[in-house]
């Protein structure tokens, strides 16, 4: 197994607290990890004010929202919010860009969506470089002259592109610093997203090395490692039947994402966890004891992904899932990269 230098984050809901996210941020920047992201989950509050919350607390790991999408928030709002936290963390912020999830339910057409992501990434560069020729593309528009009232801190911030799908993930090859496979755990989902990006990387004529892979799944990490994967079984099966069709690498068992759904929503997750296999909750999740979770993370980043990202909710609680992954989980991936 050949290991690249090994960057790890954290991921957080939108729901907690702000003084919350001050005391988690802290924590994870006391432990040494590289980059802290909130989600920008549908019906959850705006990611922006955990943000803003977690800038205040630290002074060196990376910020950045996982992800936003332009069709609830137009790129110029976009642009602006980022300005923003990249202005009040000093130079810290990445973007995160998708094309969302279950917005179908709003009336929201989806089906442009590479183009649309590619045109929002185009309007937030122009905006906050200070490029003022305009963007006339097919979904937005940013007038010739147009500007930011406010000049930003830098005239661009790292992009992250999140997405399963091949064309936007040539998009984020040709375009981004990082692709994200969110809600991933599986090591095999890595070269496939790697090629993927490389062609878009090619096709563009990008030289100088393309996007860096990210994996990212809900963790669930305790000494007790039965308990945590029937808390994390029960977290990834309020979602399985949704990223269970995305991922080409996995067969599923005939029926059994139909089974899900039916069950998640008439009795809830709890009822549903019991129909997920545990073979395949290890490509939904990092679940189990601190070496466990420690090892499947140096599987993943040994398939050649760049970071790994840790999501919620960590742990049994909060609090104790930040002190396992950053005392015990972050050093055995140091420790295994070291040197690479």
């Amino acid at each position: 197994m050949t290991l690249g230098p090994a960057r790890v984050g954290l991921a957080f809901q939108s729901d907690k607290h702000p003084r919350e996210y001050e005391r988690l941020a802290a924590g994870a920047e006391h432990y040494g990890f590289d980059v802290l992201s909130v989600f920008g989950d549908l019906y959850f509050p705006p990611p922006l004010p955990a943000l803003l919350a977690m800038a205040r607390a630290t002074s060196a790991v990376a910020l950045g929202p996982a992800c936003l999408n332009p069709y609830m928030l137009h790129p110029v709002e976009i642009a602006g919010q980022m300005a923003a936290l990249d202005l009040a963390s000093g130079g810290r912020a990445y973007l995160g860009l998708c094309r969302g999830a279950w917005l179908g339910d709003l009336g929201t057409d989806q089906r442009t969506g590479p183009g649309t992501v590619a045109e929002a990434a185009a309007i937030v560069a122009a905006l906050l470089s200070g490029d003022r020729t305009g963007v006339a593309g097919a979904h937005f528009v940013l007038p010739p002259g147009a500007a930011l009232k406010r000049r930003p801190l830098r005239g661009s911030l790292p992009l992250l592109i999140g997405t399963w799908g091949p064309r936007l993930c040539e998009i984020a090859g040709a375009i981004a610093d990082e692709v994200k496979v969110g809600g991933s755990a599986n090591p095999a989902m890595v070269p496939l997203v790697q090629g993927w990006a490389d062609a878009g990387a090619t096709a563009a004529g990008r030289t100088g090395g393309g996007a860096g892979i990210v994996i990212g799944a809900v963790t669930v990490v305790d000494e007790d490692g039965r308990l945590a994967r029937a808390q994390a079984r029960q977290e990834v099966a309020m979602y399985l039947d949704v990223v269970g069709r995305l991922d080409p690498t996995v067969e599923m068992p005939p029926g059994l994402l139909d089974d899900l759904g039916r069950v998640l929503r008439a009795s809830g997750p709890g009822a549903a966890a019991a129909l997920v296999p545990d073979g395949l909750l290890d490509c939904f999740a990092f679940a189990g004891t601190p070496r466990a979770v420690a090892e499947h993370a140096i599987a993943v980043l040994g398939a050649g992904a760049d970071r790994v990202e840790f999501g919620t909710p960590h742990g049994t609680s909060a609090d104790r899932g930040l002190e396992l992954l950053g005392a015990r989980v972050l050093p055995a991936i140091r420790e295994a990269t070291a040197g690479h």
